[in-house]
């Protein structure tokens, strides 16, 4: 009952935050599978001796990456930002859907360019293509989110969206461009002093008294 207990505070908690603060549990569900994510993957660094600087560096990181997102997003500057460009470049556009069409197709043109360019660099014509492609798709959706008035609870919770995905994009990227020091974690668990002690001691008594020919 102890342990329904404490797992009915924590989850409770989470739902509860997301529903009370963003207005939605769907956000407390999203928000507590990243964070205890990060959290199961920090302890299993801190578990295998990986340095605790990096993780910390890429949590103040992330911190401040979503709290700007959060910011950008709950006041609206984007959709203000997008609003006054469709004003001036796109008249005829309907006012309705002008900072949608702007943002969108902006960003897809922006995003294609610059997949164009990445998968060039990397696979080629093919992989020119593929990133075309993926570019301007990914380009269009952010230009698409980023041209609504989403005011300042939803704004806020992708704000902490992003800041909890770009801390674990951190931390994996501190893991893979560091290692893991295996020697340093097989020593840890091997106990090669007492094997050793032990060959010796084997060796001491076979001397003392010979039980036969060694092989």
């Amino acid at each position: 009952m102890l342990l329904l207990v404490g797992l009915l505070v924590v989850i409770g908690s989470i739902l509860f935050i997301g529903e009370a603060v963003f207005g939605s549990l769907g956000w407390g569900v999203l928000h507590g599978t990243l964070l205890l994510v990060g959290v199961a993957v920090v302890l299993t660094l801190v578990a295998l001796r990986f340095p605790a600087g990096p993780m910390a560096r890429s949590l103040v990181i992330a911190t401040v990456i979503g709290a700007i997102v959060a910011v950008v997003l709950g006041l609206d500057l984007t959709n203000r930002g997008w609003t006054a460009l469709g004003d001036a470049v796109a008249g005829p556009v309907s006012a309705d859907i002008r900072p949608l069409v702007v943002g969108s197709g902006v960003l897809a043109a922006l995003g294609a360019l610059v997949g164009l360019l990445l998968g060039a660099r990397g696979g080629g014509v093919g992989g020119a293509v593929a990133g075309l492609i993926v570019g301007a798709i990914a380009g269009a959706l952010i230009g698409a989110l980023t041209s609504i008035a989403l005011g300042p609870r939803v704004g806020a919770a992708i704000g902490v969206t992003i800041a909890l995905i770009v801390w674990l994009a951190l931390i994996g990227s501190q893991v893979a461009r560091r290692g893991i020091d295996g020697a340093a974690l097989k020593a840890r668990f091997w106990p090669q002093e007492t094997i050793d002690t032990t060959k010796e001691t084997i060796e001491w008594v076979r001397e003392q008294a010979p039980l036969g020919p060694k092989s």
